[in-house]
C-alpha cells in the first residue's frame, strides 16, 4: 500500500470514528482540517469538529477552540468565547490552555486585566513543563508583575525555560548574568546564553552577543 492510500485509509477511519461520536477522533479530524492533512485546509470544518469534541469535554479540543476564537480562525474573533473554552481546558490541566489563560489575564482580553491571575496560570503551566509559561513566570518575577519582585526566582524560571531551548528565555537569562540579577554577574555566561538565543534568530540577543563578543576580543592581553 503506497503512502497516499495509507493516508486515505487513516483519514477514512478517523472520519468514521468521528461521525460515530468519538471525541478523540473528532479532535484529530479537526487537527487534520486545520493542517490541511488528507484534504484542503479548512478552518471552518476544523472548528466544527473541535466544537463537537469540546462539547464532550475533550481538553485539547477546548484549548484549540479557545485559541481559534482568540485569533479569529474559522470563527469570528470573540475574546469572551476564547476565555470560556480556554478556561474549561485549563481547569482540566491542559498546560497550553493554562498559559493562554494567563496571557488573557495579562492583556485583559475577555477578562479584566489581572496580573496576579496571569502569574497564577503561568505557574500552573510552568509546573507542567511548558517552556513559554516558564519564561513568562520568570518575567513576572523579574518585574514584580502579579508576584513580588524576586530576581532569584526570575533567573531560576528563565533558566528552566532556556534549558528547553526557548530563545527569549535564553536572552533573558543572558541579561540576568550581564546585570548580576538573581545570579552572580558573569560576562562569559551572559555571552554563552546570548549566543544560544542568537543562533535561533533572536535579534536583541544577536546585537548583545556581537557587542559583547567584540568587547572581549578588544581587551588588551597585557603583552
Amino acid at each position: 500500500m503506497n503512502k497516499n492510500l495509507k493516508r486515505l485509509s487513516k483519514t477514512t477511519t478517523i472520519e468514521v470514528e468521528a461521525f460515530d461520536g468519538g471525541a478523540t477522533a473528532q479532535f484529530n479530524l479537526g487537527v487534520m482540517y486545520a493542517n490541511g492533512q488528507g484534504d484542503q485546509q479548512d478552518y471552518t470544518q476544523a472548528m466544527a469538529w473541535y466544537r463537537k469534541a469540546a462539547d464532550q469535554g475533550h481538553a485539547d479540543a477546548q484549548s484549540n477552540l479557545g485559541a481559534a476564537y482568540g485569533n479569529g480562525e474559522g470563527v469570528p474573533q470573540d475574546y469572551a468565547q476564547a476565555v470560556a473554552w480556554t478556561r474549561k481546558a485549563a481547569e482540566q490541566g491542559n498546560a497550553i490552555a493554562q498559559y493562554n489563560l494567563g496571557i488573557a489575564y495579562e492583556r485583559g482580553d475577555g477578562v479584566p486585566q489581572d496580573y496576579a491571575q496571569a502569574a497564577w496560570w503561568y505557574r500552573k503551566a510552568a509546573e507542567r513543563g511548558l517552556a513559554q509559561a516558564q519564561r513568562s513566570l520568570g518575567y513576572a518575577y523579574n518585574f514584580g508583575q502579579g508576584v513580588p519582585q524576586d530576581y532569584a526566582q526570575a533567573a531560576a524560571w528563565y533558566r528552566t525555560s532556556a534549558e528547553q531551548g526557548h530563545a527569549a528565555a535564553q536572552f533573558n537569562l543572558g541579561l540576568m548574568y550581564r546585570l548580576g540579577r538573581g545570579v552572580p554577574r558573569d560576562a562569559l555566561q551572559a555571552v554563552a546564553w546570548f549566543h544560544k538565543a542568537a543562533d535561533q534568530g533572536h535579534q536583541f540577543a544577536q546585537w548583545f552577543f556581537a557587542r559583547m563578543h567584540q568587547s572581549e576580543r578588544s581587551v588588551p592581553t597585557g603583552r
